[in-house]
């Protein structure tokens, strides 16, 4: 029906391809990966599994061109990744465009190896999750692709040839940006289906939740935070976790003897802000896991955490600044409006245009009363709502596509629309009723379903981005 097959406007994935537009070369496009390693030096690491016989051959993908058979490119191989191999070269092209957009935004970069590293590791969870969502089946069409480039391209007020050309113009490949896109969007759905739609908030975790915030709203504030993570392996050996802790610890001590914390992020860090100084940006407490929130509550703004320990590993938090977010005691009151629609789709035996006629052919007989609504959309529309006689029931604004609802606004109760086409076809729209809806309750508790769905996804996505990298076969290749 309408409102549940309405077409979203896909935010997520065109803020998504926006950022990457912006800051296609940042560690931003490592957001993904929740939780890294630190390789002691580039020996091989103990395998997962047993390597594939084919890892030197296979060629890469995703954010990495494809390597060539040639023994060139072989002999250049840095790391395998199960059968797919990071070569030298596309470490090297990385590292490059996160220090020319590090430095473009003058922010101070760690040593040459430290970027490397962060770089590298990066690499390595992305190409695992692509390895994952290509064994799943997980596809993007090329339909798909051009539909967000031609967002991209629409937020960024350019064309998706002025786009093309302004990518190719700042050295990158409108094909390769194509690829990455793809990518992303390939990221992105694999996580949805492996950790946001297993996400569950319970009506009694909201009324927990709603019942603690009343109780604390006369003290909310927002925190702007930093982070340095010194991740742990899974299924550490207590010899390992001990070597962790110990250098957190070498991490604290230097901070607290005057370190600047930002080259320490950048430096030490194995969480995926670490190359923009571990700057989280402004968070509400209540949205963090408690163990972070508990120690955070005790900070003034410019001092640090102790050592927090979770499962991913050691954290260093700072508090950079703190304001206050008034309590908003507004109600809520929105429109709602009661309408049905008659919707036909074109098809390759019934163009647009005689699509139109049908619907203005159905106006007519109810405008002679040869027939009701109800009766007509039963008989005639395409949509899940025919059974119920074309009724949406009561909408709000953003509950549908933007074409479907300016027409439905200008709409008197009792009014019926002309055809009206939206992405879904064509709809023949009548208003029902309207009337004002106080949603303030409705509202909260929106609100803190999200955020204890964030807390809990927070979690859930850095546990799974640390079992994707730590079941993938991952081999560091000595210097040739």
């Amino acid at each position: 029906m309408m409102r549940t097959t309405r077409l979203h406007k896909n935010t997520r994935a065109v803020s998504l391809a926006t950022a990457l537009l912006c800051a296609l070369a940042t560690g931003q496009v490592f957001a993904q990966a929740a939780a890294t390693t630190t390789p002691a030096a580039p020996a091989a690491q103990a395998p997962a599994a047993q390597a594939p016989a084919a890892a030197a051959a296979k060629p890469g993908s995703g954010f990495l061109p494809p390597a060539s058979a040639s023994a060139k490119v072989i002999d250049s191989i840095h790391v395998v990744v199960n059968d797919e191999v990071i070569t030298k070269n596309e470490v090297a092209g990385r590292v490059t465009q996160v220090s020319q957009n590090l430095k473009a935004r003058n922010a101070q970069l760690p040593d040459q190896a430290t970027l490397e590293r962060q770089v590298v590791e990066s690499m390595i969870v992305e190409r695992a999750q692509l390895q994952l969502a290509k064994e799943m089946g997980v596809r993007v069409d090329d339909r798909t692709l051009d539909a967000t480039i031609g967002r991209i391209a629409e937020g960024q007020k350019m064309s998706v040839q002025e786009l093309r050309n302004q990518m190719e113009k700042e050295g990158l490949p409108f094909a390769q940006f194509r690829e990455d896109i793809r990518n992303e969007i390939l990221m992105q759905r694999l996580r949805e289906h492996e950790v946001d739609s297993k996400i569950q908030v319970s009506e009694a975790e909201i009324d927990t939740y709603m019942t603690a915030a009343k109780v604390a709203a006369a003290d909310r504030v927002e925190l702007e935070l930093s982070q340095i993570l010194v991740r742990v392996p899974e299924n550490a050996s207590p010899e390992q976790i001990n070597a962790r802790r110990a250098r957190a610890e070498e991490v604290a001590r230097q901070l607290r003897t005057g370190a600047d914390f930002a080259k320490s992020a950048a430096t030490y860090s194995d969480a995926p802000d670490a190359l923009k100084g571990g700057e989280i940006g402004w968070r509400d407490p209540d949205r963090l896991p408690p163990v972070f929130a508990g120690e955070l509550r005790k900070l003034q703004p410019g001092q640090i955490t102790p050592i927090i320990k979770t499962n991913v590993g050691f954290h260093i938090l700072k508090m950079t600044n703190k304001r206050s977010l008034a309590e908003n005691n507004e109600k809520a009151v929105v429109q709602q409006t009661r309408a049905r629609h008659i919707l036909i789709k074109p098809t390759p035996t019934m163009t647009a245009a005689e699509v139109k006629r049908k619907l203005l052919e159905l106006k007519e007989k109810m405008a002679n009363n040869a027939a009701t609504f109800e009766e007509l959309a039963r008989l005639h529309s395409q949509d899940g709502s025919a059974s119920k006689g074309g009724d949406l029931g009561f909408l709000e604004p953003g509950d549908t596509v933007p074409e479907f609802e300016t027409a439905m606004n200008e709409l008197k109760p009792g009014e019926l629309s002309d055809p009206i086409e939206s992405p879904f076809g064509f709809h023949l729209i009548q208003v029902v009723e309207r009337k004002s809806q106080d949603v303030t309750q409705q509202k909260e508790r929106n609100v803190a379903r999200q955020v204890i769905r964030e807390r809990k996804m927070q979690e859930a996505m850095e546990n799974w981005l640390r079992e994707v990298r730590d079941r993938a076969y991952v081999e560091f290749r000595e210097e040739q």
